[in-house]
């Protein structure tokens, strides 16, 4: 993730680009939930005056670098379009739109509006790497509401992850090599030695070295 970025637009073409692979991503039911809004120029510093505040932005080292991205995106979450689709005849068996009757998306066990939202946002900040831009999570910690009425959301979307993108500052470098515990392993705890009870060494997956 990149925390400060140079102040200079970016080219409209690059970023309706960025978004292609976010909307053609799969979603649960193919309810493609998930919408989003582009701010740039007086906009994203509006987001900015909404979503932080002049506390915060006095404490942070991280603000002048954020503030500066040229593009802020609002991904979109919809609850409402899953229990719909979800309540349709071929997803019903679910129980999970229609229990005794009523649409309600606090049957949801796991939330499949922000699995897709979440995949999503992934292609976009991913697309934006692939372009040389740097790219940042900036979660959403306070004054939902307030921006989803602000930028003419509240009826589209329920919950908002915003991101920021543009040219970094610096030159992006990879991260040190990880260390600790392997990051993927296949199979369950293996047995002292490492050999499974069938004699075959279980495969573990870790970073590589460079």
């Amino acid at each position: 993730m990149v925390r400060s970025f140079e102040a200079g637009p970016l080219d409209d073409g690059l970023v309706r680009g960025l978004f292609e692979p976010a909307l053609r991503a799969p979603s649960a039911g193919n309810t493609a939930g998930t919408a989003w809004v582009v701010l740039e120029g007086a906009e994203r510093a509006r987001y900015w005056e909404l979503a932080t505040t002049e506390e915060w932005q006095t404490r942070s080292r991280r603000f002048e670098g954020l503030s500066r991205a040229p593009v802020v995106a609002l991904s979109l979450a919809s609850p409402a379009a899953y229990v719909e689709r979800y309540s349709e005849p071929d997803k019903a068996p679910s129980g999970w739109a229609t229990p005794l009757g009523r649409r309600r998306p606090e049957a949801w066990p796991v939330p499949y509006w922000f699995g897709d939202a979440a995949f999503a946002t992934m292609g976009v900040l991913l697309a934006a790497t692939d372009a040389g831009l740097g790219a940042a999570f900036l979660g959403n910690f306070r004054h939902e509401h307030e921006l989803l009425a602000a930028f003419g959301c509240r009826r589209t979307g329920a919950s908002s992850a915003p991101s920021s993108w543009g040219a970094p500052t610096a030159a992006i470098t990879a991260p040190p090599r990880l260390t600790g515990a392997p990051s993927l392993r296949r199979g369950g705890p293996a047995p002292k030695g490492g050999e499974s009870a069938v004699g075959t060494r279980r495969r573990v997956i870790a970073p590589e070295t460079t």
